[in-house]
């Protein structure tokens, strides 16, 4: 497995949580096709639930209890070495701070925030929690890419916040879309852009087979796209039964 044991680098992809209905519902579900273990919280943390991979955290699930909340997605968080100090950065950019900074505890410290272009994303300095300790394996996080109509101010944003550079996908050359990477040149995730698109930060899955992932989703209540080829792999898109986008991809060898 891709284990990680520290905090990750300024401005890659560390967490991420989905705010669900019900979380009985949801663990079944996501159980099924990643074979997550789960440890639930106490009421007082919205039941905010563990997802784990191997015994270790990959992700989490929590209770939103909102009952006229209609639209549920996977929120990305990224790595920072200072939150207070990033979310400034964030205001001068442009952005908007959504949670202004707040410790979990002895976990680490949070914000959640708006990019210009109206996609949010949460920012996560680790303590105790340092985010996703299982990657790029099957049932892990693989990628985040965000997906925007205004891509220009996006990397712009980007870049001032993080320091990312961007470079052209050259294996698309069709499609608007740029990597992101960190200044030690390390790729963490990428910027499409989409015209009409809803701008949102899109959460990938690895996994060992894309096809019976599918067949899984839909036998657990989910909806899916045909699986298909493209150049790092099989991927295809996947809704959840409360109507949360994500993708899983089959990585060929070497992508």
């Amino acid at each position: 497995m891709s284990i990680v044991q520290t905090n990750q680098p300024e401005g890659t992809p560390t967490w991420i949580d989905l705010g669900i209905p019900d979380l009985d519902r949801a663990m079944e579900f996501y159980g099924a096709l990643f074979g997550w273990e789960f440890a639930v919280g106490p009421a007082e943390t919205g039941h905010y639930t563990t997802c784990l991979l191997g015994g270790r955290p990959v992700a989490a699930l929590m209770w939103n209890k909102d009952p006229d909340a209609t639209d549920f997605w996977w929120n990305v968080y990224l790595a920072v070495d200072d939150c207070d100090a990033t979310a400034a950065r964030i205001a001068e950019a442009g952005g908007t701070i959504l949670v202004p900074t707040m410790d979990v505890m002895d976990l680490g410290r949070m914000a959640v925030a708006l990019d210009p272009t109206g996609a949010q994303f949460g920012l996560w300095q680790g303590g105790k929690h340092i985010g996703c300790q299982v990657v790029n394996e099957p049932g892990a996080l693989v990628r985040n890419d965000l997906v925007t109509p205004d891509a220009v101010p996006a990397r712009a944003f980007y870049a001032s916040v993080f320091g990312f550079t961007h470079d052209r996908n050259e294996d698309q050359p069709e499609l608007d879309f740029t990597f992101l990477r960190r200044p030690d040149g390390h790729e963490v995730a990428g910027i499409f852009g989409a015209p009409g698109a809803r701008p949102a930060w899109n959460t990938t899955f690895e996994v060992a087979d894309t096809d019976a992932v599918v067949a899984l989703a839909k036998s657990h209540g989910g909806t899916a796209t045909e699986p298909e080829d493209m150049v790092y792999g099989r991927i295809a898109t996947l809704t959840d039964p409360f109507g949360a986008e994500f993708s899983v991809i089959t990585r060929t060898t070497g992508a």
